[in-house]
């Protein structure tokens, strides 16, 4: 029996989750799913340009794993790129990443590992003070 499969660690979900070529109808495109994961292996890997090890580790999966992740998906954007296919991101096996916060007041929270949240400090949701890395 194989062993269950581990839920791989997501930080950012793309706004827009499909992607057609111009100019032909939707009813005449095959259209090939591409899951989060894959879309987070290429974004740390290809976007990020982050190595494979630290890559597989922020994803909490092994480094074969993020291997097979990030072939499959370079697979699939090749063949809907050079065969004219529509892709659709969505499912998989996924959890979101969180960080643990804190405010000066003591208040705690988990707050989403997003880019765009790292830019400006997350409010604690109790006191409105920003929050800190725990």
């Amino acid at each position: 029996m194989p062993r269950p499969q581990k839920c791989r660690r997501v930080a950012y979900v793309p706004g827009v989750t499909y992607f057609k070529p111009a100019g032909i109808p939707m009813r005449s495109l095959e259209e090939i799913q591409l899951s989060v994961e894959e879309a987070e292996a290429l974004r740390l890997k290809d976007l990020e340009g982050m190595e494979q090890g630290p890559a597989s580790e922020r994803m909490n999966v092994s480094r074969p794993t993020f291997q097979r992740v990030l072939s499959s998906a370079r697979r699939k954007v090749a063949d809907v790129l050079l065969n004219g296919r529509a892709i659709r991101i969505s499912g998989g096996n996924y959890e979101m990443a969180s960080r643990r916060l804190r405010c000066r007041s003591g208040h705690e929270w988990d707050a989403p590992l997003e880019p765009e949240a790292d830019k400006s400090p997350a409010l604690c949701p109790t006191c409105n003070t920003p929050g800190t890395h725990k």
